[in-house]
């Protein structure tokens, strides 16, 4: 089937409202990747199920030679607002729907994930004096694991920094499934306010054929789209799902590497989660920037041995920068790239045995992940299209989601992108400068922190307190 540009943007204009639209060309244009089967069984929620939420265990496949996590091929985050005041009623519903879904639907892509994350007005505004005892708390920052969401030296003035109750991340290689769980969810539920829906893709490429962002981003005639290479798992060209850059199973939790205070265990199982949009400027990526300065600006400079056209770049330990080499190289060529800075913060440092006696060596990565690309400008849906600057016409961008043990985790990873070091050292570039790695290619525009409970928590936490 030919998608023309005009029947493209028919499509784009039904998701801006609601529609699945544009993604519904997702499950035409890849196969579902090979999964493993699984038969759910009604009392799937209290067996096999993980106590985590945010688990979602992946396909391992090699590309390139390199270890590589297959991406579901759908994603969607629902961003919501709680308008009812029966919070134990609420939860109650909730919990059952939940339980249903778990029931019905394998607990990886190719069935559905669902994982439920609760932000700082939820806890503020509804369940405070329980909130106040029971949230977990840093220790190794001296702050609260959930902080107050905030901007970065390079996100402009105009970053919304939001203020949503909950946030419901949604994963699957079938659209169908996650549509069925958005219905359940937040039609069939008289519980929520949605303010916003999120959808896209990644990958599609991994057991051979285009990749979906290149397909997508063609037939949305997005600038420099033609310009992404056939397989990218991505809309910048290089694969970010390699086993050895993502953390471990359990490493997110927030008692994991022992950074955080459980305060009588109420989240033990848990995570952070920060969820952002960001427009990616393709034409700019591609036409500006030739192969050997996209690796030096996507990795870190001095990397002279990939070969022309790779796409899945190594990232285990033993390329692992220090804060010490990105400073020298910094001082060397008045850039340090992207992945280079944050490895200095998003790496462990040491050796950590974990509470269940599970090893992670010097070098594992700690943040997990689960980021997609998308055509929304920036939502498919908003309550508040003014405010969200809702566009209709596609544009190129990535909804980030990523799992950090706690929100200062998290937020010194992200002020390593913009060059400042654990240590305190700045490195001074001017905001937004090609040196700063992707920052001139990237603007985000909303940003909002959250607190993911374990899965026993899920449904409206501690309001039975």
């Amino acid at each position: 089937m030919r998608f023309t540009r005009r029947r493209f943007l028919g499509g784009a204009a039904a998701a801006a409202l609601g529609g699945a639209g544009i993604y519904e060309l997702v499950d035409q244009l890849a196969q579902s990747p090979r999964r493993p089967t699984h038969t759910p069984t009604p009392t799937q929620a209290h067996g096999p199920l993980p106590p985590e939420q945010h688990v979602f265990d992946l396909r391992t496949v090699s590309s390139e030679g390199i270890e590589v996590l297959v991406p579901p091929l759908h994603s969607e985050v629902v961003t919501a607002t709680v308008k009812t005041d029966d919070l134990r009623g609420a939860q109650h519903e909730l919990e059952q729907t939940l339980a249903r879904l778990d029931a019905e639907y394998a607990p990886n892509p190719a069935g559905l994930g669902v994982t439920v994350a609760w932000g700082l007005p939820y806890f503020h505004e509804r369940v405070a004096a329980a909130a106040r005892t029971h949230l977990p708390f840093d220790r190794r920052a001296r702050k609260p694991v959930l902080l107050p969401t905030r901007r970065f030296p390079s996100d402009p003035d105009t970053t919304r920094l939001e203020s949503n109750d909950v946030a419901v991340l949604l994963r699957s290689d079938r659209l169908d499934h996650i549509d069925a769980a958005r219905k359940a969810i937040f039609d069939d539920l008289d519980v929520f306010d949605v303010a916003s829906i999120r959808r896209g893709f990644a990958g599609g490429a991994f057991d051979g054929g285009k990749s979906l962002p290149q397909q997508l981003a063609v037939a949305a005639g997005v600038p420099g789209a033609d310009l992404i290479p056939d397989g990218a798992e991505l809309f910048l060209g290089f694969t970010s799902t390699q086993k050895a850059g993502l953390g471990p199973r359990l490493i997110a939790n927030h008692e994991t590497l022992g950074f955080v205070d459980l305060r009588g265990g109420y989240f033990h199982g848990g995570t952070h989660m920060h969820l952002s949009h960001i427009n990616e400027d393709l034409e700019a990526w591609y036409l500006n920037f030739d192969f050997d300065e996209r690796v030096l600006t996507a990795f870190q400079p001095g990397m002279t041995q990939v070969r022309p056209g790779a796409q899945t770049v190594p990232q285990g330990p033993g390329n692992v920068a220090s804060a010490a080499e990105t400073a020298r190289k910094f001082r060397q060529t008045g850039r340090f790239g992207h992945s280079g800075p944050i490895q200095a913060t998003s790496r462990l440092l040491q050796r950590v045995v974990g509470p269940d006696g599970t090893v992670y060596e010097q070098g594992t990565a700690i943040p997990q992940r689960a980021d997609f690309n998308t055509l929304d400008n920036p939502f498919a849906f908003s309550s508040n299209p003014a405010e969200d600057k809702l566009d209709k016409t596609p544009a190129a961008g990535v909804h980030f989601v990523v799992f950090n043990p706690s929100g200062d985790d998290f937020e010194r990873n992200r002020l390593a992108m913009d060059g400042v070091l654990p240590d305190g050292t700045k490195l001074e570039v001017s905001a937004r400068s090609r040196a700063q790695g992707f920052n001139s290619v990237l603007t985000t525009t909303h940003r909002q922190n959250f607190l993911v409970p374990p899965r026993r928590h899920r449904s409206f936490p501690l309001a039975e307190l």
